[in-house]
């Protein structure tokens, strides 16, 4: 079980919910696309991927905002979208134990996820690291980003679509596999907030 699992998310959002942090009535964090690369320990470099769409349960119909910001239409969560349940296993089991890595604390809006829906958390997430501090670390401002913008801070080729989240995590691989080629230490390697 060597390497770790790079995994970002896409969840509900609407016009104005970034700035107030979901907190309009009715406006949830569900999650509506994880995805994630299983990358080699020692380069990053990327050697599987998932790529799970989630049916929201609170608001099953994404808001044209959504739509427009991911590219993940209505019709197709209607068509491919599993259970909240399903997809959060799926991705634990992709994840075998190994650590997850995130731009940010993604980690919790699973955990936050499974407490809306009232689900256990079993089984229960790999230890997560949020990489932000390591970037910081090696001297670059994460203000105003987002995953989809780790790779061309970091100087790497990216030909993805920008909050897609399989493509933000392939993303957020290549920037720290950029950064490690130039000296940067492993992020694995780094002390646990």
């Amino acid at each position: 079980m060597s390497g770790a699992v790079v995994f970002d998310l896409e969840f509900t959002a609407w016009a104005g919910s970034m700035e107030t942090r979901w907190l309009r009535p009715g406006e949830f964090r569900e999650v509506v696309q994880i995805g994630a690369v299983l990358v080699d320990g020692g380069s990053f470099a990327e050697t599987a991927r998932l790529d799970l769409l989630v049916k929201p349960r609170l608001n099953p119909a994404l808001s044209a905002y959504f739509e427009t910001l991911t590219g993940i239409t209505n019709e197709a969560v209607a068509a491919r979208g599993m259970d909240f349940s399903m997809a959060y296993r799926g991705f634990v089991d992709f994840a075998a134990g190994r650590p997850i890595l995130s731009f940010g604390r993604d980690d919790l809006v699973l955990l936050d996820n499974l407490q809306l829906y009232g689900l256990e958390p079993d089984p229960p997430l790999p230890p997560a690291l949020n990489f932000v501090p390591w970037l910081r670390i090696q001297g670059f401002s994460t203000a105003r980003l987002h995953a989809c913008d780790v790779a061309a801070l970091a100087g790497a080729a990216f030909e993805g679509r920008r909050h897609d989240a399989l493509d933000d995590a392939r993303s957020v691989a290549l920037g720290i596999a950029a950064l490690m080629r130039r000296g940067a230490p492993s992020p694995l390697a780094a002390p646990r907030p």
